[in-house]
């Protein structure tokens, strides 16, 4: 089964919640962690970790805490506390050899869906979840699949 970690989800929370509230104005850990009652520990490193990949800017002080970079995707976060988005081993590791890469006859379908969806967290900004809490569409890349598939 495909699913995000604890961690990941975690990450997307207090991004939400930094993209939501008075720009410029540094979150501590310790208040996201009480109102979305995560693990106060494991949410310092996860945003230890988003701030090692640039997603956030870390603040020391006793006005501390964490600010938001603008234009965060959702493949951003994900691929900071995750790695690489993969729906499968040769997806995810592209240097691995497959036993059945010659013979695959799944792997063009597989790579379709993996295009899609790296697409689709790679177009949805936190910004879009804070301000809209928008639902992404996926006609335009059924659509695209459709007529790719007919050209083949």
């Amino acid at each position: 089964m495909m699913k995000l970690s604890k961690k990941t989800d975690y990450g997307l929370i207090a991004m939400q919640h930094m993209a939501s509230v008075t720009p410029s104005r540094p979150i501590n850990t310790k208040e996201i962690a009480h109102q979305y009652n995560i693990p106060v520990e494991l949410l310092a490193k996860v945003l230890q970790r988003l701030a090692k990949h640039g997603l956030v800017i870390s603040q020391n002080g006793p006005k501390g805490g964490y600010l938001s970079r603008k234009a965060v995707t959702i493949a951003d976060v994900i691929s900071a506390i995750e790695g690489p988005i993969g729906i499968t081993e040769c997806m995810h590791e592209p240097d691995e050899q497959c036993q059945q890469q010659e013979t695959c006859n799944i792997r063009t379908p597989l790579q379709f869906i993996q295009t899609s969806i790296v697409q689709l967290l790679e177009s949805m900004t936190i910004e879009d979840m804070a301000v809209q809490n928008t639902l992404i569409s996926i006609d335009a890349i059924k659509s695209h699949f459709v007529t790719e598939g007919a050209t083949r």
